[in-house]
């Protein structure tokens, strides 16, 4: 049974729409042990990944993408001239893999970040957790659905969600840590 997944990116070095061109490319440069063991041991040809734009404007999911190609060693960590190169990788010891991603859907328009945690139904999704960083992560099946439908829905996905009152709208105004 194929599982889900959410992959970033920032759209300005690599976007859905790059995908869609492309049609397919390798996900190189993940450098975060347990976002790598997510593309290594659980990651498999066929599984459905949501594509997000972060640090974007808006900052969301863009369209779907899926998986081609399983695990492999990401040659990448490597090539010293490379911005993903890793002096600790070796060619005997590999740390780092990466996989192949197909270009699946774009969105009509992004489900910005802000929308997708107004969603009462994806309370729990790992991306909406408070401190989550991950590249890569598991998306329940419910959840994968459930933003779909939002993306797939300009209307609901422009939805306007509704400013916090009190002490939750200073919460709001906060920078976010890096």
């Amino acid at each position: 049974m194929p599982r889900h997944w959410l992959v970033k990116s920032e759209a300005k070095c690599y976007s859905i729409d790059d995908l869609a061109r492309d049609g397919s490319t390798c996900w190189d440069g993940v450098r975060n042990y347990q976002a790598r063991n997510f593309l290594r041991d659980e990651m498999s040809v066929g599984d459905l990944v949501l594509f997000h734009h972060s640090n974007g404007d808006p900052s969301g999911v863009a369209g779907i993408a899926k998986v081609v190609r399983g695990a492999y060693v990401d040659h990448t960590a490597f090539d010293r001239g490379h911005q993903h190169y890793d002096p600790k990788s070796s060619r005997e010891d590999p740390a780092w893999v990466m996989v192949d991603l197909a270009f699946v859907e774009r969105f009509p328009e992004i489900v910005a970040l802000a929308r997708l945690k107004a969603e009462p139904a994806l309370a729990g999704m790992l991306l909406l957790r408070p401190g989550q960083r991950l590249s890569v992560m598991p998306v329940e099946g419910a959840h994968f659905e459930r933003v779909c439908a939002l993306g797939r829905s300009p209307a609901a996905a422009r939805k306007k969600i509704p400013k916090p009152r009190g002490g939750a709208a200073k919460a709001a105004r906060s920078p976010k840590r890096r």
